[in-house]
């Protein structure tokens, strides 16, 4: 930053940036005539100036579409008698308007997973006015974290990406400014103080809220939900999620430390992909770490350890998770990779391949962990055992003296619900049970078929057994 105000000194160089006038005698009178001031001593160009010119090019507009059913009388006479016929059920669009900052070049944008729930169809709006189709790679509800994929017009398209702040790297106190796009208006900045880091840690199986957020009194508005916090030397250090409506100047990020665990869990092989690694990649270093490696994964079996740093994948360098998920994306299932690992001070190539999920999450392995045989429920299947509607899976065997045998589950029965969660499918159950810890309970919930002579009904009943 240049002086304000220049003194004279005999002939010695002033500390800092200084810059000499030329002094003209006319007269007998000093003149001194000011050079152009450069850019680089620009006043004007402070700290928060140059963090906004590093991150603003990064954030995102994110308009979103949702179809809505038009409901009313007429039309659910019409749907309620001429159901299988009357496929013409009138809808209507609703918009909502959030925001969201590119994470990666190849078009990978962070944003709240409210932003995008249930939306039919998602546009991106650049920072340059360029608009974009974009669909939703992954999220969580519970974290609040989504990532969306740009489709660029051309495959080699790069976009400006944002750097992330470490973990931890919080100063109670320090500026912070909010980016986005409140109430639909466009690209705005506000700027604040870092007032409250999280104030207690997260608990298991509990979702994220208010005392696990930064908080800040930077101006955060409707629209600006998913967009960046950054500190002031333009690195993203929190999504903007909420603001506090019965007070002034209390707003809430989510801390990068949750967005990175948020990454961790959901870009995994088998949510992007269908097939099965068996590895969890930590998406807070860079290159990407292997957190966990499931011992009869393909991970493993192709001598992949915990702790060990994937450099290149195919001969593509990989600098973090992004760049692994991106050259995973579209593996043809059982292609051999070729894989580029550190392991401490030591380098080497392993081969790998990616069979299906299915080859592994399947009914047998739910039979062999809590002894139920399960199937489908086909519409078929539902009409003749009675049920409504087509939901949950059949229990179709119990395996004598097995974990479930002794719950009261028996054939007929209906599995609906595990550990309070919907089943949808046989490979989401068996993915969630062998995820478990041996020895832990399993809470299930089935219907029970009951028959009063000719007439048929089920009803809800819970069932409880350790898993082996």
């Amino acid at each position: 930053m240049c002086k304000t105000k220049q003194h004279v000194s005999k002939g010695k160089a002033l500390p800092g940036r200084f810059v000499w006038p030329w002094v003209i005698i006319l007269g007998g009178s000093i003149h001194a005539v000011n050079p152009q001031v450069s850019i680089a001593d620009d006043l004007r160009r402070d700290a928060t100036v140059r963090a906004v010119e590093e991150a603003m090019p990064c954030v995102v507009n994110i308009r979103t579409e949702i179809m809505v059913e038009r409901r009313d009388f007429y039309y659910d006479l019409l749907w309620d008698f001429f159901g299988p016929y009357y496929r013409q059920r009138p809808s209507e669009s609703t918009y909502s308007l959030g925001s969201g900052v590119i994470v990666h070049e190849s078009g990978y944008v962070l944003t709240n997973a409210h932003v995008i729930n249930r939306a039919s169809r998602i546009q991106v709006v650049l920072h340059d006015g360029s608009v974009y189709e974009a669909e939703m790679v992954a999220g969580i509800a519970a974290s609040d974290v989504a990532v969306l994929k740009i489709s660029p017009i051309a495959p080699a398209m790069r976009f400006r990406a944002i750097q992330f702040a470490e973990d931890d790297d919080l100063l109670l106190g320090e500026s912070v400014l909010a980016l986005g796009n409140p109430f639909g208006l466009g690209s705005s900045v506000s700027r604040g103080i870092l007032s409250s880091k999280n104030r207690r840690p997260p608990t298991e199986d509990q979702p994220l809220d208010v005392d696990h957020w930064l908080q800040t009194d930077a101006a955060i508005n409707p629209g600006n939900s998913g967009g960046p916090l950054v500190n002031l030397e333009g690195r993203l250090m929190g999504l903007n999620v909420a603001v506090y409506k019965e007070a002034q100047g209390i707003g809430f990020a989510i801390p990068i430390k949750q967005v990175n665990e948020a990454l961790t869990e959901m870009l995994s092989v088998e949510r992007i992909t269908g097939l099965w690694f068996g590895a969890k990649v930590d998406a807070s270093v860079h290159p990407p770490r292997l957190l966990e490696v499931h011992p009869e994964s393909p991970a493993y079996q192709a001598g992949l350890r915990k702790k060990d740093q994937l450099l290149a994948l195919d001969g593509q360098t990989l600098d973090g998770i992004f760049d692994w998920i991106k050259g995973v994306a579209n593996v043809p299932p059982d292609q051999e990779l070729s894989l580029r690992v550190q392991r401490g001070d030591e380098e080497f190539t392993q081969s790998l391949k990616l069979p299906p999920e299915e080859t592994f999450f399947n009914a047998d392995l739910i039979q062999g962990l809590i002894g139920i045989r399960l199937q489908p429920v086909t519409p078929q299947l539902a009409r003749h055992v009675g049920l409504d509607r087509i939901q949950g899976l059949l229990v179709a065997d119990i395996v004598p003296e097995g974990p479930a045998y002794s719950s009261g589950i028996r054939p007929g029965c209906v599995l609906i619900e595990c550990q309070d969660q919907p089943v949808e499918d046989i490979l989401s159950l068996a993915r969630q049970i062998h995820g478990m810890k041996r020895g832990s309970e399993i809470q299930l919930t089935v219907l029970v078929q009951r028959r009063f002579g000719r007439l048929a009904t089920f009803g809800r009943a819970t069932a409880s057994l350790r898993l082996p």
